[in-house]
């Protein structure tokens, strides 16, 4: 059980990627008060809790409805991380997100950023979502998907916590240092993507 909870806490932590979060959302909350950014933090936190919540307990059954098999999209969600892997050691992951900031702060009547851009998609977006109908699909009882629930709701503290740190986080890091963890979980994550690929690909040829 601990090796599960170990390898979905890090899958989870590298994809959802709270120190990469912290610094887009100092920049977005730069005019918000403490109590305001505090607030925005928590209800991102809570939403995209939500939304990862429903597509862990019934992702499953919408593939079911789709007519697509688990080992498809454990294929298709390991080549899509593999990808995000890579803008990471690239930084255009970054960039896109600092892009997408840039936008929102450009329009004055957006004020919470709690739901777009935080909640979704930097918190619960394409790959997080992916990544936790993969976990899910591979765990077997009850016990072993609330392992995988636990972990999930370990990195959401984490990214909470961070989101509240935003600013003196950003500071004590600095940019280099961010550009370092950023390119090394990068790392991390292309070979836990090729591991998911590998595992589909294995299944298939099984059958």
């Amino acid at each position: 059980m601990l090796d599960l909870f170990l390898s979905a806490f890090v899958t989870l932590f590298v994809v959802i990627d709270p120190p990469g979060c912290a610094p887009i959302y100092a920049g977005l909350v730069g005019g918000a008060t403490s109590a305001q950014a505090r607030a925005m933090a928590i209800r991102a936190s809570f939403i995209a809790g939500i939304i990862l919540l429903v597509f862990a307990l019934f992702g499953e059954h919408l593939l079911a409805a789709l007519h697509i098999e688990l080992d498809a999209f454990r294929i298709a969600g390991g080549i899509m991380l593999f990808v995000i892997a890579l803008d990471m050691v690239f930084e255009k992951r970054t960039q896109r997100r600092e892009a997408r900031a840039e936008q929102v702060k450009a329009t004055p009547e957006v004020e919470d950023v709690s739901v777009f851009p935080m909640a979704m998609p930097m918190i619960a977006g394409p790959g997080s979502i992916a990544t936790i109908m993969l976990l899910m699909s591979r765990s077997h009882g009850t016990g072993q998907t609330l392992v995988v629930l636990a972990a999930l709701l370990s990195v959401l503290v984490l990214t909470l916590l961070a989101l509240l740190a935003a600013k003196p986080l950003m500071k004590a890091m600095g940019a280099r240092v961010e550009a370092v963890i950023t390119r090394l979980l990068g790392v991390l994550l292309a070979a836990l993507a090729a591991q998911y690929v590998i595992d589909g690909v294995k299944a298939v040829l099984a059958t």
